[in-house]
C-alpha cells in the first residue's frame, strides 16, 4: 500500500530536509517500503532558498516529488495542492517545522488501521504561543457550532486520511479551503488520538492575526448558520422594538409629563443601524465568495512539478562536455567530466 506524505512548506529551507529524512526513517521501521513525499512550496519569501532544498530532495531521493506554487495560497491550498498531485491509499499531512514529529506517525498510523477513515492526532500540550493558542480555541468553538463539529473531536495538522477522502475533497475547487469542513461534510468515521507537540526546531509561526482571521472566516463556506443567526436577530430586535414601543405608549399614559429622550433615540438608532450594517456585511461576504467562485478564482496555481526522473536528467545535461562552452575544455571548473 503506497502511503503518500503531504507537506506544505513555507520558509522551511533549514528543517524540511530532517523531516523528510526523518519521517523516511520511520516509515521504513514500521516496515513500510511503499511511500511518496509530495512537499509544496507555498511561495517562500526566502530568496528561493526553500525551493532550492526541494529541489535538491527531489534530486536526491526518487520517493520526492515537488510542487512549486507561483504565488502563496496559504497552508490548507498548497496541502490541497499536494492532496492533487498524491497517489497514495493512505495520505499522512505534517507540518515543515518538526513539530509535527515524525516519531508520532506511528500511532496514527495504528489508529486508522481499527477501521476509521479520517485520523487526528491532538496535543494535550501545545508549543503553540498564547496567542496562537487562542486563535484555536476560538476555530475549535466556531467549527463546533457552524458545522457541527463532534464535541469530543480535537484535531490539529497532523492527520491521516484514505483515498476516498481525498477523492471527495479535491472535488472542491473554491479558494477558500478549511479541511476540516471538507473532511466532515465527506466522513464522521473519525477518531483522534493525543501524540507529542514538539519545539519549533528554527524560526516562528507563519500564521499572522490577519492570516488566522482569513483561515477563521474561511469556514463560512460551510454552513448558513451565519445568515440564519441574522434572521433570528432581526426577530429578536423586532420583538424588542415592539415592546419598547408599548412600553413608551403605556408611561407616556400614564404619566403625560414625561418626555421623550432624543440621546436615548439617537442610540437606538445607532445601534440597529450598526447590527443591520453587520449582517449585510456578512450577506455580502456570501455572495462575494460566490461571485469569486463564479469566476473561477483559483485554489492554487502551480508553476513547476519537480521529480527525480526530471532533476537527475538536468544534472546529467550539465555534465555532458557538448554543454561546456568552447575554450573552456580545459578550465579547472571542468576537471572533473
Amino acid at each position: 500500500m503506497l502511503h503518500s506524505i503531504i507537506i506544505p512548506c513555507y520558509k522551511s529551507s533549514q528543517t524540511i530536509r530532517k523531516v523528510v529524512e526523518l519521517t523516511a526513517a520511520e516509515l521504513e521501521n514500521l516496515n513500510i517500503s511503499e511511500y511518496e513525499f509530495v512537499l509544496v512550496d507555498d511561495y517562500s519569501p526566502d530568496g528561493g532558498a526553500t525551493l532550492d532544498e526541494l529541489k535538491a530532495l527531489a534530486r536526491d531521493y526518487s520517493f520526492v516529488k515537488v510542487i512549486s506554487l507561483a504565488k502563496n495560497s496559504g497552508q490548507h491550498n498548497a496541502v490541497m495542492a499536494g492532496l492533487n498531485y498524491a497517489s497514495g491509499e493512505l495520505l499522512i499531512a505534517m507540518d515543515d517545522d518538526m513539530q509535527t514529529h515524525p516519531s508520532q506517525l506511528k500511532y496514527l498510523l495504528a489508529e486508522i488501521d481499527k477501521g476509521y477513515d479520517i485520523v487526528y492526532g491532538y496535543y494535550p500540550e501545545k508549543k503553540h504561543s498564547l496567542f496562537r493558542n487562542f486563535g484555536s480555541f476560538v476555530n475549535y468553538l466556531t467549527v463546533r457550532i457552524l458545522i457541527g463539529k463532534p464535541k469530543d473531536m480535537k484535531t490539529s495538522s497532523y492527520w491521516v486520511i484514505r483515498r476516498f477522502v481525498r477523492d471527495y475533497v479535491i472535488q472542491y475547487k473554491s479558494p477558500y479551503t478549511h479541511l476540516q469542513g471538507l473532511f466532515l461534510r465527506t466522513t464522521r468515521n473519525i477518531s483522534c488520538i493525543p501524540i507529542k507537540h514538539f519545539d519549533r526546531e528554527v524560526g516562528e509561526s507563519g500564521y499572522t492575526f490577519k492570516k488566522l482571521i482569513q483561515l477563521w472566516s474561511n469556514i463560512m463556506g460551510y454552513s448558513v448558520i451565519p445568515l440564519r443567526m441574522a434572521t433570528y436577530c432581526g426577530y429578536f430586535f423586532s420583538l424588542l422594538s415592539i415592546l419598547g414601543a408599548v412600553a413608551v405608549v403605556i408611561r407616556k399614559l400614564l404619566v403625560p409629563s414625561m418626555a421623550i429622550g432624543w440621546p436615548s433615540m439617537m442610540c437606538a438608532i445607532c445601534f440597529f443601524s450598526g447590527v443591520i450594517m453587520l449582517f449585510m456585511g456578512l450577506i455580502g461576504e456570501y455572495l462575494g465568495r460566490m461571485f469569486l467562485g463564479m469566476n473561477k478564482q483559483p485554489q492554487f496555481v502551480v508553476k513547476k512539478v519537480y521529480d527525480h526522473a526530471e532533476m537527475s536528467a538536468s544534472e546529467k545535461k550539465t555534465d555532458n562536455p557538448a554543454d561546456i562552452p568552447a575554450g573552456k575544455e580545459n578550465d579547472p571548473e571542468n576537471k572533473n567530466i
